[in-house]
């Protein structure tokens, strides 16, 4: 049993026999973050927590209309933990192929910003100095063979590097259906895998789909949107287009999985996708997992041991605490959720919210 609690501006998840003060309540601030009034954010794509509590932005200036352009904020753009901007910086430059499509940005623990895409010819993932100084790229542009090249991504939407072993694990993505591991200091190629542990093959039908099989499809079903590794070594794949996160060890030995709105159809439902990125609260334990739900437009909040939905919080809609298109999302130290839409809404939802951890 249980029950939710909707307040203003405020939501609730309460588990029956559960103490209140146990299950996560977030409120969201609509004045987070403070943007300088001479830009304006494209879409929201992605956004990341360093180890200042930092949150570093990244948005596609491309997809703002042609009259607002030059008010065009830069792509990366970093926030601290009051919303105040700090610095931006991003786009074209020597020495390295920007991607078409800003899509995915992660902040690693030695302070190193990556940056990936999923324009047609985003093959590479980016690595910087936070002050914007380009420092290695994996892949080149145009240049992927498949799900069998290890040189090349495939409009990768996502990286993560697990700190515990230095390495890179890249949800590549929309193009490819694999996850993809490199050391973080060279971008040496380690492993890769596809879902259940499986081989990623370029094999019919691509995209698969999700509802073919009871257990979901024997291959990822794009875009493979996101991966987190968790402080007890498991990595979580958010598995959009299947409509589900399946976990693994860091080897990719298969583990687990859980469907996410699987009853979500196209059209009536979105485009019929859902998981697409996961956090962990922040307790030692990471008890939680938060799945973004993009086609439902709520985060759901899960038991991460039991991968049991709990409850969940958001509709679609443009008002705070509401969602576009849900895309991803990051926690920082104190537990606050970070969103960022993408989203077709009209006016549009191009921003990132935070929602302030009340209690757990």
């Amino acid at each position: 049993m249980k029950r939710t609690l909707m307040l203003v501006g405020v939501v609730a998840v309460v588990l029956a026999g559960t103490p209140a003060a146990q299950a996560p309540k977030f409120s969201v601030d609509p004045s987070w973050p403070k943007i300088p009034d001479k830009w304006l954010f494209g879409w929201v794509a992605s956004v990341s927590i360093d180890a200042d509590d930092h949150a570093w932005i990244l948005q596609r200036p491309s997809t703002l209309e042609p009259n607002e352009k030059a008010r065009a904020a830069p792509p990366v753009l970093e926030f601290d933990a009051a919303g105040n901007f700090l610095r931006a910086w991003g786009g074209p430059g020597a020495g390295y192929d920007w991607p078409a499509s800003e899509h995915g940005v992660y902040i690693d623990h030695k302070g190193f910003v990556w940056i990936g895409g999923n324009g047609p010819k985003d093959h590479q993932i980016l690595k910087f100095t936070k002050d914007g100084t380009f420092v290695m790229q994996i892949g080149k542009a145009g240049q992927s063979k498949g799900n069998s090249d290890t040189q090349n991504l495939n409009q990768p939407a996502d990286t993560f590097v697990h700190a515990k072993t230095n390495e890179l694990f890249v949800a590549d993505g929309y193009g490819n259906r694999r996850i993809i591991v490199f050391d973080a200091d060279t971008g040496k190629f380690k492993r890769m895998w596809g879902a259940f542990g499986n081989k990623p093959t370029d094999d019919a039908p691509n995209p698969a789909s999700a509802d073919a099989e009871e257990r979901g499809a024997s291959q990822f079903v794009q875009p493979v949107h996101a991966a987190r590794v968790s402080n007890d070594g498991l990595v979580y794949v958010s598995d959009r287009g299947g409509k589900r996160v399946q976990v693994f060890t860091i080897d990719g030995k298969y583990v687990n999985q859980v469907f996410i709105g699987r009853e979500c159809r196209a059209p009536q439902c979105g485009n019929g996708q859902t998981a697409a990125s996961t956090t962990f609260s922040t307790d030692p334990e990471q008890r939680f997992l938060y799945v973004g739900n993009r086609s439902q437009a709520k985060v759901m909040v899960l038991d991460r041991a039991a991968l049991s939905v709990l409850d969940s919080f958001g509709q679609s809609g443009s008002k705070p605490g509401e969602f576009g298109t849900l895309h991803h999302m990051a926690a920082d130290s104190k537990g606050n959720l970070y969103v960022t839409e993408v989203t077709p809404l009209s006016p549009a939802n191009r921003r990132v919210q935070k929602f302030q951890l009340i209690s757990r």
